[in-house]
């Protein structure tokens, strides 16, 4: 046995290569002198100057006043008496299928009744908005809002 084929049994925990070839020489990994050398070194990056100079999108565009919310479509009582019969139960689906409105890019849009007209039938109504007339005319003829 010689001396260059000696090993140990364990690992040593804090092995650290030192040298030109080493993880931690000469600079100890902080890099030159300067700036990067210091302590708590932070080098501006340079693609900052450029985002700086490129300038903040602000608002919604050309259209800011447009709402962002959905807006509602209305339907007057006055022809919901013309193309619903008495007793039936109107809903946004049926409104559709009847032709008062029409589809929204390819969705059901949401459905004020408002108070225009005059209603005679009494109707079973679900799932729209109403506006205070309406209400009271629906109610005057019978009809019940769900």
């Amino acid at each position: 046995m010689q001396l260059h084929n000696l090993k140990r049994h364990t690992k040593r925990k804090n092995w650290q290569q030192i040298g030109r070839g080493g993880k931690r020489g000469k600079t100890s990994g902080h890099g030159g002198k300067g700036q990067t050398a210091r302590a708590g070194a932070k080098v501006r990056p340079e693609i900052r100057d450029m985002i700086k100079r490129i300038p903040k999108l602000r608002g919604r565009g050309r259209n800011s006043n447009v709402g962002i919310q959905v807006a509602f479509v209305p339907v007057n009582v006055g022809s919901l008496d013309k193309f619903f019969s008495a007793g039936v139960a109107v809903t946004p689906k049926e409104i559709l299928a009847s032709g008062l409105i029409a589809l929204k890019s390819g969705k059901s849009p949401k459905i004020k009744i408002l108070g225009d007209g005059e209603l005679t039938k009494a109707l079973n109504i679900s799932g729209c908005a109403f506006s205070g007339s309406a209400k009271a005319k629906i109610e005057k003829a019978g009809g019940k809002i769900v």
